[in-house]
């Protein structure tokens, strides 16, 4: 059973959501908050297994509580899909460093919310592969201006050559297609990157390939 817990300020949008979930037989909504702080007391308490997070609440908005719940080592398993619109994009950035494993818009179809839920819960952080690219070009300027930027030195020429196209929002799949490769070995690849480059899940794998210029805003 995937438990679910929603954050959002507007009841209306909980109640949508909680609705549409609640008829799934393998999901459970397990809890909902209004703002931030609930959200992450929620969370602490109840350790589901996703979150739907909301951006924009009182007390603590949803950027601030992803970055706690994803800062909680007691948390590593709760993964937090951050609900947005294209407006709010200036966010993407901020949240994907915090630790979301991924985003829906507010006005998506109810089967891809459901399926955003049960991919997330599976293990795969990064939905929506078209979604994400569109939201992560808008902000790829900002992304590769940080005075951070990921060193790659640790990766192997081909672990480099996935990280280029895990950060163009292609599955394992699909890798493993223009690779020539099997997905299990496209799994290991990305698995060891992961490792490598500290990152939390394969969205952040995303911003590392824009930071290092592997992928630029446009490149399909």
């Amino acid at each position: 059973m995937i438990r679910v817990a929603i954050a959002d300020d507007q009841q209306l949008i909980r109640a949508g959501f909680s609705a549409l979930l609640a008829n799934e037989p393998d999901i459970d909504v397990v809890g909902e908050a209004a703002t931030g702080t609930a959200a992450v007391e929620l969370v602490k308490r109840l350790h589901p297994d996703v979150v739907l997070m909301d951006i924009r609440m009182p007390d603590g908005d949803g950027l601030w509580a992803t970055e706690q719940i994803a800062a909680d080592p007691a948390l590593v398993s709760t993964h937090i899909v951050i609900v947005t619109t294209f407006e709010l994009d200036e966010y993407v950035g901020r949240a994907i460093r915090a630790g979301a494993s991924g985003f829906l818009v507010k006005d998506t179809e109810p089967v891809e919310l459901i399926r955003a839920v049960r991919v997330v819960a599976g293990g795969e952080a990064l939905l929506s592969p078209s979604v994400t690219r569109r939201l992560l070009e808008r902000v790829a300027s900002g992304l590769r201006d940080s005075s951070h930027a990921v060193q790659l030195e640790a990766l192997t020429d081909r672990e480099r050559e996935v990280l280029a196209l895990v950060g163009q929002g292609l599955t394992n799949t699909e890798i493993a297609g223009r690779l020539f490769l099997s997905p299990l070995t496209v799994k290991t690849h990305v698995s060891r990157t992961m490792s490598k480059l500290a990152a939390r899940d394969r969205a952040q794998l995303v911003v590392v390939a824009y930071e290092a210029g592997l992928v630029r805003a446009g490149w399909n």
